[in-house]
C-alpha cells in the first residue's frame, strides 16, 4: 500500500514539475506611446528667401519649435502639444510683411491653427490611442508646410515680377503702383513695335545724276 501511495506521490510531482517548466516568462513590452516615431517631411521655406522673411519672429518660432515633432513619440508629440498650440496662435495674431497679407495665404495659417488645436485636445482623452496622436502629427506638419510653400510661391512670384524690364520714361507712371499685369502687357506692347520696325523697308537712297 505504501509502494502504491509513492509511486502517486511521485507522478504528482513530476507533473507539476513540468508544468513550472513549460510556464513561459513574461516578456516586458515597451507602451506604444513611447515608442518614437519618423514623421512626415517638413518643407522649408527656400534659403534663397530667408532674408525676406528674417525679422518675422513668430514664423521662425513656429518653425524652430516644430522640427521637434520631426521624430518623436507620442507621449513627447503630446507633451509639447500645448506650446506648439500657443506658438501658432501668435504667428496668427503677428504683424506680417504687407506681401502675405493676402486670403489664401491666411487661409492656410488657419488650417494650421486648427491642427495644432486638434493635436491640443488630444492631451485631454486618457484613451487616446499611438496611431491616432501619430496621425494628427503628420496633419499638423503638413500643415505648416503648406504655409511655407506658400511663402515660397508669393516669393518666387514677387521676384519673377521685380526681374521685368520695364523704362519708366516710357509709361511715364510711376512702376510701384503697377501689378503684374499691367508689367506684362507694357511689355508685350515693346515686343510688337520692336518687331514691326524690324518689319519696315530700308528707304533707299534717291539716284543723283553726276554733274558734267
Amino acid at each position: 500500500m505504501k509502494q502504491i501511495i509513492y509511486f502517486l506521490l511521485s507522478v504528482i510531482l513530476f507533473s507539476c514539475g513540468n508544468n513550472k517548466k513549460e510556464t513561459p516568462k513574461p516578456t516586458q513590452e515597451i507602451p506604444q506611446r513611447s515608442v518614437a516615431k519618423q514623421h512626415v517631411r517638413l518643407i522649408n521655406v527656400n534659403s534663397d528667401f530667408e532674408k525676406e522673411i528674417a525679422n518675422w519672429q513668430e514664423l521662425k518660432s513656429v518653425n524652430t519649435f516644430l522640427k521637434k515633432f520631426n521624430k518623436v513619440s507620442p507621449n513627447e508629440a503630446l507633451s509639447n502639444a500645448l506650446e506648439l498650440r500657443d506658438l501658432v496662435k501668435s504667428l496668427k495674431d503677428s504683424v506680417k510683411p504687407t506681401i502675405f497679407d493676402v486670403p489664401s495665404f491666411e487661409a492656410r495659417v488657419n488650417v494650421l491653427q486648427n491642427e495644432t488645436l486638434r493635436l491640443a485636445d488630444l492631451t485631454l482623452i486618457p484613451a487616446i490611442t499611438s496611431e491616432e496622436v501619430n496621425l494628427q502629427v503628420d496633419k499638423t506638419i503638413a500643415a505648416f508646410s503648406s504655409v511655407n510653400s506658400k511663402i515660397n510661391t508669393i516669393l518666387s512670384k514677387k521676384r519673377f515680377e521685380d526681374a521685368i524690364d520695364i523704362e519708366i520714361d516710357y509709361i511715364g507712371i510711376d512702376s510701384t503702383k503697377m501689378d503684374s499685369v499691367s508689367k506684362k502687357s507694357i511689355n508685350l506692347i515693346k515686343k510688337e513695335e520692336l518687331l514691326k520696325k524690324k518689319r519696315l523697308p530700308v528707304k533707299s537712297k534717291l539716284f543723283k545724276p553726276k554733274k558734267i
